[in-house]
């Protein structure tokens, strides 16, 4: 049986422990490939993440210079203009805008045999919001997206 101050000790211990520390972080992987495709057209974040670690694996074997692929967040109505402001960055950026507050989060470039990753928090996203990943190389972005859902 546990006693009465064993009880009031773990009690304050949970109270003087900072919230951050019953944050949840969500894994999700995704791998893209030589054909510029995505293995996933919709990855769903539950309501009880607070941040996601998201992974990109490049299966293929071209190197980052010939067939890169990265794995970009933006709203919907933006992912677009972003892939295309990205395009003249070059691959030393991502090809990604420069400081461009409409990516919400983004992984580096990497060529066939590389894994990469990104942690994001969740709390800036709606729920429900119309969020659309992509690849930014070069060409990429009309076939290599899809759809990020917050449940």
């Amino acid at each position: 049986m546990i006693s009465v101050r064993a009880l009031a000790i773990m009690a304050v211990i949970l109270l003087a422990m900072p919230l951050t520390a019953f944050a949840k972080t969500c894994e999700l992987s995704i791998t893209g490939n030589d054909q510029m495709q995505y293995n996933k057209s919709e990855l769903v974040v539950g309501a009880e993440c607070d941040k996601v670690k998201l992974t990109l694996e490049h299966v293929g074997q071209l190197a980052v210079e010939q067939m890169g692929h990265n794995w970009a967040l933006t709203k919907t109505a933006v992912a677009k203009p972003v892939a295309q402001a990205g395009s003249g960055a070059g691959l030393a950026k991502d090809y990604l805008p420069e400081g461009d507050d409409r990516v919400i989060a983004a992984t580096d470039m990497i060529g066939g045999g590389e894994t990469t990753s990104v942690t994001f928090d969740v709390s800036s996203l709606e729920n429900g919001g119309d969020y659309t990943y992509f690849c930014s190389f070069p060409g990429h972005y009309s076939i290599m997206k899809g759809k990020l859902v917050v449940k």
